[in-house]
């Protein structure tokens, strides 16, 4: 039960007014392996330049793209892949006093054609535009996008987009979890990137 109270503070769901206990505060972040783009290995060696015009690479990520602000998905592009029928996205943040990884996004069967995302996609399972797209349900126990919340005084935060060029739709229900995204995927990945944000608790 102690553990699932400081998981779900880790990320700003907390259901009680319990402080993150400072041993918690003090883990050490996870290594690049326990995200998705370490467990999935693409056909080619061709990467995907992964940026966005609201903050750069290692960039500070604004008020307005946290949960502490306006929650809003952050605008997004990429360089399109020769031969993708569509893309995924997943945003994970390693530093969050957990057993693993807090997922903060997970957008799966973005049309090939696209290579972009505006700001403020709605947290909608099933999405109009990009048409087809579908949203997974968040750590936060909601669909789509769920902004940074590291707790207070728990130190610089690292959020993780990474992009997957597949070579088809793939066929998942919107309350697919993570688990079932990596593994649908495996076998799949055309190419990958990713760009990380950080962003600390005002």
């Amino acid at each position: 039960m102690a553990l699932l109270l400081v998981a779900l503070a880790a990320c700003g769901r907390s259901p009680s007014n319990k402080e993150t206990s400072v041993a918690d505060q003090h883990k050490p972040q996870h290594s690049p392996e326990a995200l998705t783009l370490g467990r999935i290995q693409p056909r080619t060696g061709g990467g995907i330049e992964l940026s966005s015009e609201a903050f750069p690479d290692e960039g500070v990520i604004d008020l307005r793209h946290s949960a502490y602000g306006d929650n809003l998905s952050p605008p997004l592009h990429w360089t399109p892949v020769e031969g993708a029928r569509a893309y995924a996205i997943v945003l994970e943040d390693p530093d969050a006093p957990m057993e693993k990884p807090f997922v903060h996004w997970m957008i799966w069967n973005i049309p090939g054609q696209v290579a972009s995302l505006p700001e403020g996609v709605p947290n909608n399972a099933t999405l109009v535009t990009p048409p087809g797209a579908i949203q997974g349900r968040n750590d936060n126990d909601s669909a789509g996008y769920f902004g940074p919340r590291p707790p207070q005084g728990h130190g610089l935060h690292h959020y993780h987009f990474q992009i997957f060029a597949l070579d088809g739709p793939l066929g998942l229900h919107a309350d697919a979890d993570l688990r079932a995204l990596t593994n649908a995927m495996q076998g799949r990945v055309i190419a990958d990137g990713e760009m990380v944000g950080t962003y600390e608790a005002p």
